[in-house]
C-alpha cells in the first residue's frame, strides 16, 4: 500500500517549522522539563538531529538554506520597521487630524498594524506592501508638506524592498533536488507525528501565555514561514 503523507504542508515547509519547534523546546527547557522528565538536552538534540539528517538526506540543503534567510531577512526588519512605521502613524495623525483615518486606512496601518506589533509577521508584510502601494506621489507629497521626513518615506518603502530580496523561488518551496521516496515520507511522517506531540503538550503548558503558545502551535510557525514565501512571490511595483 503506497505511503501517504500524516500532514498538509510541503515537506520543507513542515521539515523546518519541525526545527523551529524543537528550538523552541529547548529555548523554554527549564519550564517544560518539568512537564516532560524525558525532554532533556539529549532529547532536544537527538530530535534536532534527526530533522537536519532528513533535510539533508532527502531534500538537500539549498532548500533549508533559502528558506533559513528568507525568514532571517523577515525577523531583521521586523523591529526596526515597526518603529518607523509607529513613529510615522504618530505624525500624520498629529498633521492630519480628522482627515487622518482615511490617510492610515490607505496605507495599510489600519487593517494591519495592530496585529504586526504583535509579532505576526504575515500582517508586517501585508503592511509594507499596503504601505508601498498606498503611498502614491500625491500621498508622498502631502504627508511630507507637513514637515515629516522624506528619508522616513522612504526607508519603509525599503523594507517591503528588503523582503523581495529575500527571492525564495515556489520551485525551492515545492519541495526537492531529490525524489521524495517512500522511505523519506515514512521519516518526515515519523518527525512530524513526534514534533506535533511536542507541540499538542507545549501549548496545552503554555495555554496562559499566547506568545509561548503560538511557538508550539504547528499552523502558526509554518505561517510565520509562509509570509516569508510570499514575500518573493508577492510582486513590487
Amino acid at each position: 500500500m503506497k505511503i501517504t503523507r500524516n500532514y498538509k504542508y510541503k515537506d520543507v515547509e513542515m521539515l523546518m517549522a519541525a526545527e523551529t519547534i524543537v528550538q523552541s523546546l529547548s529555548d523554554n527547557l527549564v519550564d517544560l522539563s518539568v512537564a516532560r522528565t524525558n525532554w532533556d538536552e539529549a532529547y532536544v538534540t537527538a530530535t534536532a538531529t534527526q530533522i537536519d539528517n532528513a533535510i539533508e538526506n532527502y531534500l538537500g540543503k539549498d532548500a533549508k538554506l533559502d528558506l533559513r534567510q528568507a525568514t532571517a531577512q523577515v525577523t531583521a526588519v521586523q523591529a526596526p520597521a515597526l518603529r518607523d512605521l509607529s513613529f510615522l502613524k504618530r505624525q500624520i495623525e498629529v498633521d492630519f487630524g480628522a482627515g487622518a483615518a482615511a490617510m492610515l486606512k490607505n496605507l495599510g496601518f489600519t487593517t494591519y498594524l495592530k496585529s504586526a506589533r504583535k509579532g505576526n509577521q504575515e500582517s508586517l508584510i501585508e503592511l509594507l506592501y499596503a504601505f508601498k502601494q498606498g503611498l502614491t506621489a500625491e500621498i508622498r507629497a502631502q504627508i511630507v508638506a507637513k514637515g515629516t521626513s522624506e528619508a522616513l518615506l522612504d526607508r519603509i518603502v525599503g523594507y517591503a524592498d528588503q523582503l523581495k530580496a529575500a527571492n525564495i523561488s515556489q520551485e525551492t518551496l515545492k519541495a526537492t533536488t531529490k525524489e521524495v521516496t517512500e522511505e523519506a515520507i515514512t521519516v518526515f511522517n515519523e518527525i512530524y507525528k513526534e514534533v506535533i506531540g511536542i507541540c499538542k503538550i507545549a501549548s496545552s503548558f503554555y495555554k496562559d501565555d499566547k506568545l509561548k503558545k503560538e511557538q508550539f502551535t504547528f499552523s502558526k510557525v509554518v505561517a510565520r514561514m509562509s509570509a516569508a514565501r510570499k514575500v518573493a512571490e508577492e510582486p513590487v511595483e
